[in-house]
């Protein structure tokens, strides 16, 4: 009997081993599983599945019944290993069990692969990264660079997509990666909607740092959210950073390092994400032409949104909208196209 009972949807198979983190293994079937499309039907069906069916301790003091077995990886169109408390480290010595790397060979060719937080420890020690970017929970990036040495490390971010394999820094950023594969699959209209359902900020850029230097200001202390709420409400403008940094009465100097340790990114970044946001919110929902798009996303052209939108994902703005409005019966007119990876 076949693991997944709806080949319609998009499947997802969740890898997990003993001393898996419950908090990763929720996250996937969480957010992916609240994915709807304009019906209200099921975007993804989400497995959980193990080398060995049954019983899995977790890193708290209960255990998981685990249903399926590896069978279901050979049918999954996306495949997601969290971490495992006290195992994925010590593959930088020991190497893939000879169980696990069975279970990876089953994996299709095509099918696109995940990691959460020190999973990236399977995906590197069975070669999956090999001449890849990837990162993982900052505290162990050093390891997985020093042991495997052919992947590019990046210890500074949430996330890291390149081509179809993805990984993703500490625990919470899953939910980011999550929010990330449900947008380049369906689009910014469905990967708001598992948000706002969730709880969960729609979008942190994989670039934006791991963590910040000033995650909660101190009582009485001046932030930069006056300016970053003021800022989303007239992205339609031309800003500047004077403008930016006058909303909190702060010098530029002042403004630009505040903003960083606050959000992890530059100002000019962050609107230029927000901008980009916008505009792809735009396209997916309304049919303004491209050039009302630019304007109201403030891009000004739309050969400036060309050029940015080309460089995140890509595309056209003419073809995602195809892609992501879908034909007559509410279908994706086409796959949607994956993305070339995070720089």
């Amino acid at each position: 009997m076949a693991a997944f009972q709806h080949p319609e949807r998009h499947r997802v198979a969740v890898l997990v081993r003993n001393g898996l983190l419950p908090f990763e293994l929720g996250i996937p079937h969480r957010l992916m599983g609240k994915a709807r499309d304009d019906r209200g039907a099921p975007l993804y069906e989400v497995l959980t599945c193990a080398v060995t069916p049954g019983t899995l301790q977790t890193d708290a003091d209960f255990s998981v019944n685990v249903p399926h077995g590896p069978e279901a990886l050979t049918e999954a169109d996306t495949v997601i290993v969290p971490a495992a408390h006290g195992q994925d480290e010590s593959l930088a010595e020991s190497g893939l069990p000879t169980a696990l790397a069975r279970a990876l060979d089953l994996l299709p060719p095509d099918a696109r692969t995940a990691s959460i937080c020190t999973g990236a420890f399977v995906l590197a020690a069975g070669g999956m990264l090999d001449g890849r970017r990837a990162t993982t929970h900052w505290n162990s990036c050093e390891l997985l660079g020093s042991a495997f040495p052919r992947v590019a490390v990046d210890p500074d971010v949430l996330y890291v997509a390149d081509g179809a394999v993805l990984t993703s820094a500490g625990v919470a950023a899953g939910v980011d990666l999550c929010l990330h594969m449900v947008r380049e699959d369906f689009g910014a209209a469905v990967a708001n909607d598992v948000a706002r359902r969730t709880i969960v900020p729609p979008h942190r850029d994989g670039g934006q740092a791991q963590f910040v230097h000033r995650p909660v200001p101190e009582p009485d202390s001046s932030t930069t959210a006056a300016a970053r709420a003021w800022a989303l409400d007239h992205l339609d403008r031309p800003l500047t950073l004077r403008q930016l940094a006058a909303r909190e009465a702060m010098s530029v100097r002042t403004f630009t390092r505040r903003f960083r340790e606050e959000t992890g990114v530059s100002p000019q970044q962050w609107l230029t994400r927000q901008r980009l946001g916008r505009a792809r919110q735009l396209l997916e929902t309304t049919d303004l032409p491209v050039d009302r798009v630019a304007a109201d996303a403030g891009f000004g052209s739309a050969s400036t949104l060309r050029l940015h939108l080309q460089a995140a994902l890509g595309v056209s703005p003419s073809t995602y909208r195809r892609t992501y409005r879908g034909g007559p019966d509410g279908a994706a007119a086409s796959p949607p196209p994956r993305p070339p990876g995070l720089r």
